[in-house]
């Protein structure tokens, strides 16, 4: 877990730096992520990390600043294959800052891309948006 000082490091350059593109590949246990300061999101795959707060913090950190100073129009896609419960607590976090962009006047729009036949995942999308009154596109695919 980052101490308050490194977290407040890491805003710091995030703020006073401007953002940089951020990507992370996927692995047997994270999805792939890539956080695009001109306004493109995308989470693929699945996540189980082993520690959910090392894999998850710097990600939500860039949200964070991110959504001080949005570009016009945000996408963010979602498309995993399993969360797991520590994930899920994350990606609630993630869309509640997000949400901020649309609040402040800013265009986002949220796909949420789940397969044919997986409820658990389309689910798991619809309580996201029910609870955090977020306008998310709902695609299957095969």
């Amino acid at each position: 877990m980052h101490s308050l000082a490194a977290k407040f490091t890491i805003l710091e350059c995030l703020f006073s730096y401007g953002m940089d593109k951020l990507e992370f590949q996927p692995t047997q246990k994270t999805p792939y992520v890539l956080l695009d300061p001109s306004g493109k999101i995308k989470f693929k795959g699945r996540s189980i990390p082993e520690d959910v707060s090392l894999f998850y913090e710097d990600i939500l950190d860039w949200i964070i600043a991110f959504a001080s100073s949005p570009p016009a129009h945000t996408h963010v896609d979602i498309e995993m294959e399993y969360l797991n419960s520590g994930t899920s607590k994350y990606m609630l976090r993630l869309l509640k800052k997000l949400k901020e962009v649309d609040n402040d006047g800013y265009e986002l729009k949220i796909n949420w891309v789940y397969e044919e036949g997986d409820d658990d995942i389309l689910e798991r999308g619809e309580y996201y948006a029910s609870i955090l009154d977020l306008d998310i596109n709902f695609i299957e695919i095969e």
